[in-house]
This record gives structure tokens, sequence and C-alpha cells, in this order.
């Protein structure tokens, strides 16, 4: 079993889409042994992804409520996960406001 992705069924509030989409993504890339896709599978990983969360969200709608919360906490509601993604995109909005300060961003790979 992936290790990885954490158990969704019980949480208080109830598992968000991202959250879905995000244990989507972990066990497609477990299953498929690919981090990233390459550019002629990234169609069909990107489906594969859509089709287990739409999945998720079936089975997390149709399953009975737990007694009990599950004993982790899923990644996304981690402060030290929520720190390093806020940490990221303010970063990464801070080199789009370089670029539009006349600056030119560095290519794409590089």
């Amino acid at each position: 079993m992936c290790r990885n992705i954490t158990e969704l069924r019980g949480l208080a509030p109830p598992a968000s889409d991202q959250e879905i989409e995000a244990a989507a993504l972990q066990f497609v890339r477990k299953v498929s042994g690919l981090r990233q896709p390459p550019a002629a599978a990234a169609e069909a990983f990107e489906a594969a992804v859509a089709e287990v969360a739409a999945s998720v969200h079936r089975l997390l709608g149709e399953l009975p409520a737990r007694r009990t919360p599950p004993a982790t906490v899923p990644p996304l509601r981690r402060p030290e996960v929520q720190a390093r993604l806020a940490a990221a995109s303010s970063s990464s909005s801070g080199t789009a406001k370089q670029a539009h300060a006349g600056h030119t961003p560095a290519a794409p790979g590089s």
C-alpha cells in the first residue's frame, strides 16, 4: 500500500477537492511508477488522476460515517506543509512581479 496516501474518510471538515486530488495523484504516481509522465503520456496521466479523484468523491459520499477520525492528519492540513506551499506560492508571485517590472524570467528547465 502507498504509505503517502492518508485516510480521507471521517475528516472534520470533510476532505476537500484539493485533498482528494492530491491523494489521486499520489495513487496514479505509485501505480504508474512515474513522478512526472513523459509528454506523450501526460494527457492519459491527467485523465487517470481525474478518474481516480471522481471515484474517491463517489466512494466517500456513499460510505457510512466513521465513529473515530483517522489516526493521521492529511498532509495538506499539516502546518509545515501549508507553510511550504505558502512560501512556494509567494516566491512564484514574486517571480511574476519581477517579470512585470521588466526583468526577463528564466527559461523553463534552466
